[in-house]
């Protein structure tokens, strides 16, 4: 007889740190993983929105991809970190994907400016997170001999573009969640 396990769910640690609800509005910024994508706006439901701003057909293409697997809805729009072409005041929780290294890759200056877009887009008292990477350790590491780019500290680059409460959530399986809120008017 073969005992019953649980599949492991590879983004329910993106899922639980983003912490989208039924209803809630959510704006990505960049996507490296499709299907991380499309687990996190499949909470928002029917009733929400999810909306992904990529800058290349490759990361629309990925996208497009993840939430077609999971029969989620996504609205998939084209600008750049520092200008999405989004209504302020509208989302709920904003992510920017670094888990490729493109936030990491920007200079501070571009960096605090997406992060100033990321403010403007979130209605008061929402929260913006940045997922990335940390170095891998212990056998993960050894195992695998594929180089990671360490993502960038978030922390002063959200103070520094006007966010409250910014805190590292929390940092495994290889990720670092960072976030900040929005003041409440």
């Amino acid at each position: 007889m073969i005992p019953l396990r649980r599949k492991h769910d590879p983004h329910a640690l993106a899922v639980g740190m983003a912490g989208t609800r039924l209803g809630d509005r959510f704006v990505q910024i960049g996507c490296a993983d499709g299907g991380r994508l499309a687990a996190i706006a499949a909470t928002v439901g029917l009733s929400g929105r999810a909306v992904v701003v990529v800058n290349d057909a490759a990361a629309a293409t990925r996208a497009e991809k993840g939430a077609r697997a999971q029969g989620v809805h996504l609205e998939i729009e084209t600008g750049t970190p520092e200008a999405t072409g989004l209504d302020g005041d509208a989302a709920d929780l904003v992510l920017i994907d670094d888990t490729a290294g493109a936030f990491t890759a920007m200079t501070d200056d571009a960096r605090t400016a997406a992060l100033r877009e990321a403010l403007r887009l979130l209605r008061p008292g929402g929260r913006a997170m940045v997922v990335g990477t940390t170095g891998q350790s212990g056998w993960t590491a050894f195992i695998s001999r594929a180089s990671r780019t360490i993502s960038v500290d978030a922390r002063p680059l959200f103070e520094a573009a006007g966010f409250r409460a910014t805190r590292v959530l929390g940092e495994r399986e290889g990720l670092i969640f960072v976030e900040g809120a929005k003041a409440r008017a």
